[in-house]
């Protein structure tokens, strides 16, 4: 049986399958991990800034008055097409201007606010971001948390989650440990926790089976 019907499998069972232990992944095993995903290529800040600036001109409006400038210039009135032409570079680089620093600013906001989740590694607890959390990460969860992506219950304590965004229930649901039949519905899954969900109260400690 694989992790698709992961609240199905015995933990001893599941940390077979993902190359792990109840002391989570060590260092080694989650570089290896890492050096087998998809490099993200680092964006060209020079096209970057081409393409920011040229997307200031493709509004109506500015097209148009770049028409009546062409217009006028193939009229013989060059002085009113030079007042327009100037006009739309000044507008367009005034946006360019404004876009850029609040995109700038969204990113230094990003970097500030980074969700972690608080994994184990090498058996000992420690925060790292969530876009670097692996199967077979084991995590521990507390009031507040954020789950940081699809997870079996290995223990819990009064824990209670949220989960409105994926079942629609607006009442927190009571999560613990245990195996379940694999015809379970996604609603009944009492001992997984899944991503984009938080947690109300208690504490837990899970293994994460699917990310992303």
């Amino acid at each position: 049986m694989g992790t698709e019907a992961f609240w199905n499998s015995p933990p001893d069972e599941l940390f077979k399958q993902l190359d792990s232990s109840a002391n989570g992944l060590t260092a080694a095993a989650a570089a290896a991990q890492l050096a087998k995903l998809p490099k993200v290529k680092a964006h060209n800040s020079k096209w970057r800034f081409v393409g920011l600036f040229l997307g200031q001109f493709k509004s109506p409006i500015i097209i148009i008055l770049l028409f009546a400038a062409g217009v006028s210039a193939a009229l013989g009135d060059v002085p009113t097409a030079a007042i327009i032409f100037a006009i739309v570079i000044a507008s367009g680089t005034l946006g360019f201007w404004q876009e850029f620093h609040a995109a700038d600013a969204v990113q230094k906001l990003l970097a500030l606010v980074q969700i972690t989740a608080n994994v184990v590694r090498n058996g000992k607890p420690q925060e790292i971001p969530v876009a670097l959390v692996l199967p077979g990460d084991v995590f521990l969860l507390h009031a507040g948390d954020m789950i940081p992506a699809d997870s079996r219950l290995l223990e819990s304590t009064d824990l209670f989650v949220n989960e409105a965004a994926l079942t629609g229930e607006p009442f927190p649901i009571e999560k613990k440990s245990g195996v379940l039949p694999a015809e379970t519905q996604l609603g009944q899954r009492t001992n997984c926790v899944f991503l984009g969900t938080n947690v109300v109260s208690g504490t837990a400690r899970a293994v994460v089976v699917h990310t992303g």
